[in-house]
């Protein structure tokens, strides 16, 4: 069923007659259909050629890795191996439906060979995920009636920046959740207006919250983008149908609980309501805009990566909000700006937790309504002349300022971009865990009956050298917040072998006591790297003098 308009014959009225103040402002028609138009097709193709070289060049080798890939790598795993949501007790810390995506996006390849199931070799299969997240963009932006050029320019800001590039190289859900996102966008402004496409919005967002919860907060630019691209006759339909078909979904996520009988605290089990107050009171990072807090820590590391994209992409929702009533562009960019608005007002909540992969979220929406605002500038600037009275050098001065901008811009990016990507595309920062993988894989005589600490971004690499899942190799946070753990370790840390004292082990182990016993009480037997990233391999001493 579609909700276009029927045919209506209407009287012609001759331009000359019609008078100058009753003219309205042309409205944009919708481009061409992508896979019928050669000219899309041919742009979108090159710079998904260009973003899939850059993102996927060493990509095993940088950025580091991280404890939260591992951690949705290892559950995945698990549920590949049937061993249940996760490779511990699953305790509803997110939904499990993104690490069961990274379950099927990693299945073919564990299957061919078991030992790769490793973070450094599967976040390749993240390279799928940021192909067709860069098309959406593309997509999204030319149904939001971008310029080709500027739905281009959308999808290099996207895909090339080096934000980008580190980020999206990373086994995160929030890379899942934002694919899903653009895909609720891009049917939500289909220019075919059918219902199925709205229904499959609201499918499309609420499978978006289900791989990451945060995403929650981007459903209501959802709705305004399809409140616009709806047409008014079936608006109340596609409307509740995307809602409805939403919140059906999400709801199946608490219903799973309920069926497990999870859903409610209670004695001798982990609960979805346990899961939610500890997610919304974990302690906070501190104002966003506060030196020295957390959250002020994580804007620098992004501005570090990237500042052209935050900062122009805030600056040109701005400049979209306040040409809204006289610019067709910042109309059609309503439900990006919403986004971009919204998010940037939750990550400046007084004291909330903000995490470092907390702006891929946003990354989609900066691009396009940065790409959207330079659009605008450019109608601005370049504007057709009104009458032949214009002079000539007028028409000059504008192309020649168009010009100047342009190089300014290029002048000011591609420099930073250039070093940027370059390191990501030819920094090894990953040598010391590949060194601690091989050194406990052949220097350590009986691997399925030694007890190592570790963080999960070795995990696996452990399992597959033959130690015992869960028992042998163990996450060290379980080593003191899992009672399925911690009755296995009678004598806490002294029925530990060894500790590998990575960054992110030695940073939390001053609120975990078994972890930072385990440390204390031990020697360092093997050293990789240097300085606050080395990774100590460390044997638990019993006594004086001897070791386990």
């Amino acid at each position: 069923m579609t909700s276009t308009l029927p045919a209506v014959t209407t009287p012609k009225v001759s331009a000359q007659r019609r008078p100058a103040s009753t003219a309205r402002p042309t409205r944009r028609t919708a481009p061409p259909r992508l896979r019928s138009s050669r000219s899309d097709l041919l742009l979108c193709g090159v710079l998904l050629v260009a973003i899939l070289v850059v993102q996927g060049w060493n990509i095993a080798d940088y950025p580091t890795l991280s404890d939260d890939e591992g951690t949705y790598l290892a559950q995945a795993w698990a549920v590949q191996e049937g061993r249940g949501l996760a490779h511990y007790t699953y305790w509803y810390d997110h939904p499990p439906l993104g690490w069961i995506q990274i379950a099927v996006l990693t299945w073919i390849p564990a299957a061919l060979s078991p030992e790769s199931m490793t973070v450094g070799t599967m976040r390749a299969a993240m390279l799928f995920v940021s192909a067709i997240s860069a098309v959406l963009v593309y997509v999204l932006g030319r149904r939001l009636s971008l310029p080709r050029w500027a739905a281009g320019l959308g999808m290099v800001l996207f895909g090339l920046s080096p934000l980008s590039v580190v980020l999206q190289r990373e086994i995160f859900l929030d890379n899942l959740a934002v694919m899903w996102t653009l895909l609720a966008f891009a049917l939500a402004a289909s220019p075919s207006r059918h219902l199925w496409h709205h229904f499959g919005a609201g499918i499309a967002a609420a499978t978006a919250v289900l791989t990451k919860e945060t995403m929650l907060f981007v459903l209501p630019a959802v709705l305004v983008t399809m409140w616009r691209h709806s047409h008014r006759d079936t608006r109340k339909f596609a409307l509740t149908g995307a809602i409805t078909a939403c919140a059906l979904i999400g709801l199946s996520y608490p219903l799973f609980a309920l069926l497990k009988g999870e859903l409610l605290p209670g004695s001798g089990h982990v609960s979805l309501w346990d899961g939610i107050t500890y997610q919304m009171t974990r302690p906070g990072s501190g104002f966003i805009l506060d030196e020295g807090s957390g959250s002020w820590g994580v804007l620098q590391s992004w501005l570090y990566y990237d500042r052209v994209l935050i900062v122009g992409g805030l600056a040109g929702a701005l400049l979209l909000l306040v040409t809204w009533r006289w610019s067709v562009t910042a109309r059609a960019l309503a439900g990006p700006s919403a986004a971009v608005v919204i998010l940037a007002l939750v990550a400046l909540r007084p004291n909330g937790y903000l995490p470092a992969m907390y702006v891929i979220q946003a990354l989609p929406f900066l691009a396009l309504v940065l790409a959207g605002g330079t659009a605008s500038v450019a109608h601005a600037v370049l504007r057709r002349r009104r009458s032949e009275r214009e002079p000539r050098a007028v028409t000059g001065g504008r192309y020649a300022l168009a010009a100047v901008l342009a190089v300014a811009a290029c002048a000011h990016v591609v420099p930073r971009w250039y070093d940027g990507d370059r390191t990501a595309v030819t920094a090894d920062a990953n040598a010391p865990y590949q060194a601690a993988s091989k050194w406990l894989a052949t220097e350590v005589e009986h691997p399925a009956g030694t007890r190592v600490l570790v963080d999960d971004a070795l995990w696996l690499d452990l399992v597959h050298a033959g130690y015992e899942p869960g028992r042998g190799v163990i996450w060290f946070y379980k080593a003191d917040l899992d009672p399925a753990v911690t009755k296995t370790m009678p004598r806490g840390w002294k029925d530990l072998d060894y500790v590998v004292a990575s960054p992110t082990v030695r940073r939390d182990a001053v609120d975990l006591p078994n972890v930072k016993a385990a440390i204390e009480h031990s020697e360092p037997v093997a050293v990789f790297g240097s300085g606050e990233d080395r990774i100590e391999i460390r044997q638990i001493q019993t006594s004086a003098g001897g070791v386990r």
